[in-house]
């Protein structure tokens, strides 16, 4: 049976429902978050002013300095959460095979509405029409857009509902994805973070393509992820629909090549991870309560240390502050480390700032 993954995707989510539910605010340029005079980050952007660089997890002060004229509004989470739920009982018509990723995106698995002997590019055009009528639905009953991409996994499918954003359908073919990948950066490579992408360009390996390509030995670059990312150049992905209903955690971890106590490694490991959970929270509308650190010494004892916060936290300097506060006040790094990873769990929505941690 080919597999036929959709993920879907609204549009400026948060944005859209106030300009859908405020006349005024169509068409103009609007920011959900905190007022540009107080501390705060932007929680979402509507498109009209990403025009102007305007992006969420960005500080409002910055957003108010690209865009004066931008308008401000408080994000009402109630409302939010409200509407995905309403979005979520459409897509589960479709499909009992839903995975709900975050408020505003999920995947859908529906291999099981096609023959097992039709080849997969038949199936995934069949499923265009699939995607459309998703599309038909939450427009006509919830006044919002979406933009969907179909792929034979979760990676392909991904990269098309990003693809033609807003309100957009791309379907991306086993026929095609080879040439597909090959112009677009390293960095649309899942699990490919900010330090990963930097080691891979200064190697000349700066789009997929070049990774396609590339003679040279990816274990001795990325170690244990080595054999992920050429699979990922390829449009390979065997991950699963997960199809439990709310996520408890986020981490992200990295197998050193050779075990290492080495601090700049260390340090620049730590900061990578920090970005890849606060990517995946920030993407996800999450902030987190508890913040762990994990390390796995050469003998493979592993050992996980957390801290409780007061208020959520979402941001990768601030992931990055608390890992190192751990990995010191238990010295864990008292011998050389085979493995490092960051954790978030209790997870919850990110407005909040960040106070003194719990002891």
């Amino acid at each position: 049976m080919p597999r036929v993954i959709l993920h879907v995707d609204m549009d400026a989510f948060f944005a859209s429902i106030e300009q859908r539910d405020e006349p005024a605010y169509r068409g103009k340029p609007l920011v959900v978050g905190a007022p540009p005079d107080q501390r705060g980050v932007v929680c979402a952007a509507s498109y009209e002013v990403r025009k102007f660089k305007v992006r969420s997890a960005m500080p409002s002060r910055t957003a108010a300095k690209l865009c004066p004229h931008a308008i401000f509004v408080r994000p009402r989470m109630d409302v939010y959460r409200a509407e995905s739920r309403l979005i979520m009982e459409i897509l589960h018509r479709t499909t009992s095979n839903v995975e709900k990723v975050s408020v505003d995106e999920a995947y859908l698995e529906v291999s099981d509405q096609f023959p097992g002997e039709m080849e997969p590019d038949e199936a995934l055009q069949g499923a265009r029409a699939i995607g459309q009528a998703i599309k038909d639905r939450i427009a006509a009953e919830r006044g919002l857009t979406a933009s969907i991409g179909i792929g034979t996994n979760k990676f392909l499918a991904k990269l098309g509902s990003d693809f033609q954003k807003p309100n957009g359908l791309t379907l991306i073919t086993e026929r095609e994805k080879v040439a597909f990948l090959r112009p677009l950066s390293v960095r649309a490579i899942h699990g490919v973070g900010p330090v990963t992408a930097e080691s891979l360009e200064a190697h000349g390996l700066k789009t997929i393509g070049d990774l396609q390509d590339t003679s040279l030995d990816l274990h001795t670059l990325m170690g244990s992820f080595a054999a992920k990312l050429k699979e990922r150049a390829f449009g390979i992905d065997d991950r699963p629909v997960d199809l439990s209903e709310e996520r408890k955690s986020i981490s992200s971890e990295t197998t050193f090549l050779n075990d290492t106590d080495d601090r700049p490694t260390l340090r620049a490991a730590l900061k990578e991870l920090a970005a890849d959970v606060a990517d995946t929270l920030t993407k996800s509308h999450l902030g987190a309560l508890t913040a762990q650190v994990k390390v796995r010494y050469s003998d493979f004892t592993t050992l996980t240390r957390q801290i409780r916060l007061e208020e959520p936290v979402c941001a990768a300097n601030d992931l990055y502050r608390l890992a190192c506060h751990l990995l010191a006040r238990h010295k864990l790094v008292s011998k050389p480390l085979r493995l490092i990873g960051i954790g978030a769990s209790t997870l919850v929505p990110p407005f909040a700032q960040l106070r003194l941690p719990l002891e």
